[in-house]
């Protein structure tokens, strides 16, 4: 089953193999690369300089910061878990993300451990590009509130 509703998981509503596709973003701009780049305070090349990426660093463009792509992706797991429910989250970068890139978060609930102090949910995290590659794959575990 596909969740397409902005509802947050409870400890009510939450099954193994319960999934959520989001679109994290659609035509990923220079400009939003840039505002990151300011945000962070990373400045790498890679990032910012066109010509270095391309001349030195070999792409065919700028890439986004990979904690750009994390941080969308994290996005789309807390609105799903709900606002200070995260207790772990962590991904690998498995392809570099381009300027023109639709970037679509897909959830697939692994396991709900049942506790005295709650439940909690561990969360398969992916995002991949327009093409189907996957550019973040990860986990996270989040507690859940009783609705």
């Amino acid at each position: 089953m596909t969740t397409t509703s902005a509802a947050v998981l409870t400890s009510e509503s939450v099954f193994v193999g319960q999934t959520r596709e989001v679109v994290v973003v659609d035509d990923l701009t220079r400009t939003q690369i840039v505002q990151y780049a300011g945000a962070s305070g990373d400045y790498n090349p890679l990032h910012t300089d066109e010509p270095y990426a391309t001349k030195v660093a070999g792409y065919d463009t700028v890439i986004a910061h990979g904690m750009l792509t994390m941080g969308l992706t994290g996005k789309a797991v807390t609105d799903w878990v709900g606002a200070g429910t995260l207790l772990r989250y962590g991904v690998r970068f498995k392809s570099p993300v381009f300027p023109g890139d639709t970037l679509t978060t897909r959830l697939a609930v692994k396991s709900v451990e049942t506790a005295s102090a709650g439940a909690t949910v561990t969360i398969a995290v992916e995002t991949v590009n327009a093409s189907g590659a996957t550019v973040v794959s990860g986990e996270a575990v989040a507690q859940l509130s009783s609705r």
